[in-house]
């Protein structure tokens, strides 16, 4: 089973990549589709997420929105700016702790490996200070979960 990699880049850069074992268009579909987000864009175990838009067309809106049983909850909102079906996504987000954090750019792109995809998710943060704020909250844990998750999709 493939294990998500996360690196840094620079001062602002973070590079996330993770093995999947279903070609670039499912894995394309898994992110871009709300039904099928949340199946699996959840974290740890135990958290919903009772919104999700996600319009994957330049201009298009993003709107997940996570809780848990204990009534704690966090959203995460952006924009579109560039959708090559099934390659790559360009969008903009931030995330909302209550308050927003400032935009990061995200990038992702789903290449063909061999039978399955290698996804790549390069974040382009503000400044230095927001990567750390946001790589000091363990995030690549939770990634890891969900992607976990959406590995057992394709193990049926």
């Amino acid at each position: 089973m493939s294990k998500l990699t996360l690196r840094t880049e620079g001062d602002t850069v973070v590079v996330v990549t993770r093995r999947f074992a279903a070609p670039p268009a499912e894995v394309f579909r898994a992110h871009t589709e709300p039904a099928l987000l949340q199946q699996w864009c959840l974290g740890p175990d135990g958290w919903t997420m009772p919104v999700c838009v996600c319009e994957p067309r330049p201009g298009g809106k993003m709107r997940y929105e996570w809780a848990n049983a204990d009534g704690a909850g966090f959203s995460l909102t952006g924009e579109f700016v560039e959708v090559d079906a099934p390659h790559r996504t360009v969008h903009i987000e931030r995330m909302h702790l209550p308050d927003p954090t400032p935009d990061n750019r995200i990038e992702t792109t789903f290449a063909a490996d061999g039978d399955g995809t290698l996804l790549t998710m390069r974040m382009q943060l503000p400044d230095a200070a927001t990567r750390a704020m946001m790589l000091s909250t363990g995030m690549e844990h939770g990634m890891e979960d969900g992607y976990q998750r959406l590995d057992r999709r394709w193990a049926r």
